[in-house]
């Protein structure tokens, strides 16, 4: 029976377009049509929700098949929650806003660790027991992906399964092992069975951890599922038009997959490797249809590094062409400073122009070539001289505090960059003074990621990571600098559960339990709250967060197969402490293994 939300409701709660639907592009099916339905569950709000590209996808994908229906669910916010809770109102599905404790499967997609106590939330307030082992044959199968399902340990004891990698091609085949199950009345524990033999499937249940960890020659790996052509891969034409504005409101074409620049902190360009491009003339087709069909005035490429796609300049000559009369702008995210041009920032610019944001992520050429980021001073400050001359006064600069060798020269470096980008500015000729000049610093704490050559570093503690942000306020005291930082309390809860084993699950349940939810707004994040749930737990934090990991002992991930070995993350390792480069793959392979999933490109 679906949920009725009355007007009491909708009216009493911040954005009530949050929770009501038929928005344009939805999918409408006939559930009693189908033989399978798919909630896909994203543990956050709505607006974040919906600019996820993934979910667009996957949600679409899945509704191409006429034997499935894949509906929506967000994280309700809190004043939303305590109104379901007093009417006894079930978590439902945005499409037809039945319960989803009625589907068949509920999936959630894992983007970011501080986001798991908002699953226990939904789970709870579906009805749906939190623990595997409380739920029997009656309530629907729990799985996860995404990349922080890379570390799935933390959350093993909540799902049923867990996909690694690129679901396009393996959720069809997930779907097919489920229907035959089903038609066959196989039982549940026949049914995980059958799951753990798709390649990318796995089944906490059916792994021994402790054993494992005691014995790592008895790991059976997990290996990542990897698409192999982008232009074969399915990518939505139309896509959902929400009634209210989102955190990327927006069309997203995903030009390309992966990263060939090997920067050593960062887990994406590891576990979506090998590079893969879609053609330009896929993307300008796909670009004319997806406008037509949402009206949207932008386009955004999507990727880990824009600016690496091969045919970049060509794409965006075309789509500056083709749309120009409609008026729609092109935003290009994650511009590399070494390859940011005056051509490339004509195109941009041609109906709007955006914010810039450059990532030297250190403020010395020596921290730099640790984490293997390939970029110098020149390289910023050359790419900041076209961004003024084309008339920009408003860069964002995004540095790390905390990565492995740091001093504190590495952190006043960070200022001294930023006081050489102004130089670049008020250097230019003519009356600089019209166009204020504004630079932010923008600083994250590193957070040593599973599956990357840092996987083994200790994370900095609290006292450290504010003594680093304090050297870099008394260095940023001008006019034309702001500072903001990312809570390093946060950053610390993130490491625990980026790198945390079993055990943890019983901290999050507990913090959970303690009031804990979206821990990624700053609102509602209570650090003490959490520091309390460890102690009731009797888990020391600093043990998963500031301990050096032993080279080549078993991790908790250790049987997830991303793809690239282990040995090559921990000669990357050796050649940080050196502070030497590795070279682009695409200028010369570096033998991290993954070209046994397919040709690097």
């Amino acid at each position: 029976m679906p949920v009725r939300l009355s007007d009491d409701i909708l009216l009493k709660v911040e954005k009530p377009a949050r929770y009501t639907g038929h928005e344009w592009n939805m999918i409408r099916k006939d559930p009693a049509s189908v033989d399978m339905r798919f909630a896909f569950c994203f543990p956050d709000t709505y607006e974040v929700g919906m600019s996820n590209l993934g979910m667009k996808i996957l949600y679409h994908l899945m509704n191409e098949r006429a034997d499935t229906y894949c509906e929506r669910v967000f994280a309700p916010w809190t004043d939303m929650e305590e109104k379901m809770r007093l009417a006894g109102i079930p978590l439902f599905a945005l499409e037809t806003r039945d319960p989803i404790v009625l589907f068949d499967m509920v999936g959630f997609t894992l983007q970011y660790e501080m986001s798991y106590t908002n699953i226990l939330n939904m789970l709870d307030l579906a009805g749906i027991p939190i623990l595997a082992k409380e739920r029997g044959e009656n309530f629907p199968l729990l799985c996860a992906g995404g990349p922080c399902a890379f570390n799935p340990e933390p959350l093993a004891p909540i799902f049923d399964f867990f996909f690694i990698g690129e679901a396009e091609e393996a959720i069809l085949e997930i779907i097919d092992v489920y229907l035959n199950c089903k038609r066959s009345k196989k039982s549940k524990h026949e049914l995980l069975n059958a799951l753990s033999r798709v390649e990318g499937v796995y089944v906490p249940e059916l792994f021994d951890a402790e054993h494992a960890s005691a014995d790592s020659s008895t790991i059976v790996k997990v290996r990542k599922r990897s698409v192999r052509s982008l232009d074969g891969a399915f990518f939505p034409d139309r896509i959902i038009v929400p009634n209210i504005g989102i955190v990327h409101d927006r069309v997203m074409l995903e030009i390309f997959r992966g990263c060939t620049r090997g920067c050593r902190f960062c887990q994406a360009g590891f576990i979506y490797r090998p590079v893969r491009e879609r053609s330009a003339e896929k993307l300008a087709d796909l670009a004319g249809r997806l406008i037509a069909n949402t009206g949207y005035d932008e386009v955004s490429l999507s990727s880990l590094s824009t600016s690496d796609y091969s045919s970049l300049e060509t794409l965006a000559a075309i789509l500056a062409e083709r749309f120009e009369s409609q008026r729609v702008s092109l935003s290009l995210p994650s511009l590399r400073i070494d390859s940011f041009s005056a051509g490339l920032m004509e195109k941009v610019k041609i109906v709007r122009k955006s914010g810039i944001t450059f990532a030297p992520e250190a403020g010395t050429q020596r921290l730099r070539d640790v984490i293997n980021k390939g970029v110098s001073e020149e390289d910023l400050l050359s790419s900041a001289k076209i961004a003024f001359e084309g008339g920009w006064n408003n860069i964002k600069l995004y540095f790390m505090i905390g990565l492995p060798t740091e001093t504190d020269e590495d952190i006043k470096g960070i200022a001294d960059l930023a006081r050489k980008v102004a130089g670049v500015f008020y250097a230019i000729p003519g009356d600089r003074r019209r166009n204020a000049l504004n630079i932010t610093i923008s600083i994250a704490t590193f957070v040593p990621k599973p599956h990357t050559p840092f996987q083994w570093e200790p994370q900095a503690g609290f006292e450290q990571l504010m003594h680093k942000i304090a050297i870099i306020k008394a260095s940023t005291r001008t006019k034309y600098i702001n500072l903001n930082w990312h809570d390093p309390k946060l950053s610390i809860m993130e490491g625990v559960f980026a790198r945390g084993d079993r055990r943890v699950c019983d901290v999050l349940i507990k913090a959970w339990g303690k009031g804990c939810r979206f821990d990624g707004w700053d609102e509602h994040f209570n650090y003490d709250m959490w520091m309390s749930a460890f102690t009731d737990c009797n888990i020391d934090p600093a043990f998963y967060t500031e301990r050096f990991r032993e080279i080549g002992g078993v991790m908790p991930w250790s049987h997830i197969d991303s793809g690239v070995s282990e040995k090559y993350l921990i000669e990357e390792r050796v050649k940080a402490y050196k502070g030497e480069r590795t070279a682009d793959c695409r200028t010369a392979c570096a033998g991290c293994g993954i070209s046994r999933f397919s040709e690097c490109g």
